[in-house]
């Protein structure tokens, strides 16, 4: 391992200690490397403009940083057990380069303000992309809805058959709670988009940082000002990103039950595109819906995340080295959940419902709300209408699912989907 970069002449360095001091921050901060980089190009440049760094120097930081994230990005630089973690590879590479002007780098911040904008570079990337995966979800969800509209299904509810319902108006379902989940990445999106850098360790420092300069050139739509507030929101937004995970996760988890239902032998609605099962190890007859159910399992891993993140918060205001934790979580977390999510557009796209097995469960009963309905729209008082429909659900064999959905005109349900709000609104969601 490099010289620590706290490491005085008085220090000890113990391996044993080292080791559990550096924890998984090599491996971790691999993954915000390339964030660590953009934001010390961008601190250099600050550096420059109030004279500490000469405009040669500042030059020079920024060519060598520019060729370290052309090796990290092509795999010739690999952050390893050489160095104590992202930021002390950093140093040690500008220090290798350039002697003197590379150790200057580090003055006006600390590796407190330095791991809180990595991270939220980070964060801002991966709520951009969770929310263009729930718009993707939502969109493939509302193709399906506009197309098998009229497709009939059971409606459930306790998992029980309780009235006839439409393929159109499940995908809609999906389409909107996605469209939800969408705005709520957004909205978590906002609140992380907020420049720490220049913050130092929690109490600025003695130089006119250009900090709005930097926040201009990271692309934050504001700049976090005070510095124990920068301190203070370290773990609480990325448990905000972890949440807006875990509200896509969850819709997810719920399709990924219904799915689950659909394709056993007992209902036999839905066949899933081969490559998304698997086979039995012991029996030959078997294939299994292995993806659907880890689908249905994942907002575990952001759940569990979230619960490790929410007991590392117990703190008092300041830097504590515990905060050192939160990064394996929700670095964890959010790789797995976006993977997930990533596997779900083209799993709903291929899907395929059996027609002849949905039509064959809807039993004559499923029409006695239908009944009940249109008694009260004749003036029988719902109470009323509601008995004779029970005592008569047996006796409603005649009637068709096509004219069950087609008197289903309330807003939103299968006769008037509104298919155009829901597509509206995503609309709207791409564009902010």
């Amino acid at each position: 391992m490099t010289q620590p970069l706290w490491q005085k002449a008085d220090s000890v360095v113990d391996a044993r200690i080292m080791r559990f001091l550096a924890g998984e921050d090599v491996l971790l901060d691999r993954e915000l490397l390339p964030y660590d980089i953009r934001a010390s190009r961008a601190h250099a440049a600050g550096l420059v403009k109030i004279g500490i760094l000469s405009a040669d120097e500042g030059a020079a930081i920024a060519r060598e940083l520019d060729v370290l994230a052309a090796d990290v990005a092509s795999g010739a630089f690999v952050l390893d057990a050489r160095f104590e973690d992202g930021h002390s590879a950093i140093e040690a590479r500008l220090t290798e380069r350039l002697g003197d002007t590379g150790r200057r780098i580090h003055t006006g911040r600390s590796r407190n303000d330095q791991v809180l904008v990595a991270s939220r570079l980070y964060l801002k990337d991966r709520l951009a992309e969770l929310k263009v995966l729930c718009i993707d979800i939502a969109r493939v969800a509302l193709r399906r809805a506009d197309s098998e509209r009229d497709l009939p299904m059971p409606g459930y509810t306790h998992v029980q058959r309780a009235v006839v319902s439409s393929a159109g108006l499940w995908w809609a379902g999906w389409a909107e709670t996605l469209s939800d989940s969408a705005m709520i990445a957004r909205d978590a999106l906002a609140v992380v988009d907020a420049n720490p850098l220049g913050t130092a360790a929690g109490y600025g420092v003695n130089l006119p940082l250009d900090r709005d300069g930097t926040t201009e050139s990271l692309g934050f739509a504001r700049l976090q000002v005070n510095p124990a507030a920068a301190q203070l929101s370290r773990g609480k937004y990325e448990w905000q990103a972890l949440a807006a995970l875990s509200q896509a996760l969850g819709d997810v988890r719920r399709l990924a039950w219904d799915l689950s239902l659909f394709t056993t032998a007992e209902f036999g609605f839905v066949a899933l595109p081969p490559q998304y099962t698997t086979g039995s190890s012991i029996m030959p007859n078997k294939r299994n819906p292995d993806v659907v159910e880890l689908l249905r399992a994942s907002q575990a891993v952001t759940l569990g995340a979230m619960a490790e993140l929410s007991a590392l918060l117990s703190l008092p205001s300041g830097y504590q080295r515990d905060l050192q934790f939160s990064k394996g979580p929700v670095i964890r977390a959010l790789r797995h959940g976006l993977d997930a999510l990533t596997l779900v557009p083209a799993l709903l796209a291929e899907l395929r419902w059996n027609e002849a097995a949905l039509r064959a469960a809807i039993e004559p009963a499923m029409y006695a709300t239908d009944l009940a309905v249109e008694q009260a729209i004749a003036g029988v008082p719902f109470r009323d209408a509601y008995r004779a429909a029970a005592d008569a659900a047996h006796t409603l064999g005649d009637r068709t699912p096509t004219q069950s959905l087609a008197a289903r005109i309330s807003p939103g349900a299968c006769a008037d989907l509104r298919l155009d709000a829901i597509a509206a609104r995503i609309a709207t969601l791409t564009r902010c």
